[in-house]
């Protein structure tokens, strides 16, 4: 492939994303954003598979840099899951013991 169809590859998906990502709307966000770990965790893996092979030194360092930010996505996604899935739970009331004055 050569670097101009490369190029152009990159920035019509750059494109074609930011256009899908700003049609959704807000309260569609976070289920999204759930179902996308499941897409970082592939990308995680391709890269922990491309930082272990030695091909080169600029491909080991793309590749940890996409396994760091593999790493973050994937985290932060667990964590606005978690986070809107407790918005939904169910509260106990707080039982009150006799001995208060």
């Amino acid at each position: 492939m050569t670097l101009i169809l490369a190029f152009t590859l990159f920035v019509l998906a750059v494109f074609l994303g930011v256009e899908l990502i700003s049609k959704v709307p807000p309260t569609l966000h976070t289920p999204l954003m759930s179902g996308s770990n499941a897409i970082s965790g592939i990308t995680l893996i391709g890269a922990l598979v491309s930082a272990g092979s030695d091909h080169s030194t600029l491909t080991t360092l793309l590749a940890f840099g996409a396994v760091t930010l593999a790493t973050i996505n994937v985290v932060g996604g667990f964590l606005v899951t978690n986070r809107m899935l407790s918005m939904f739970a169910t509260r106990r009331p707080v039982e009150k013991t006799g001995d208060e004055t």
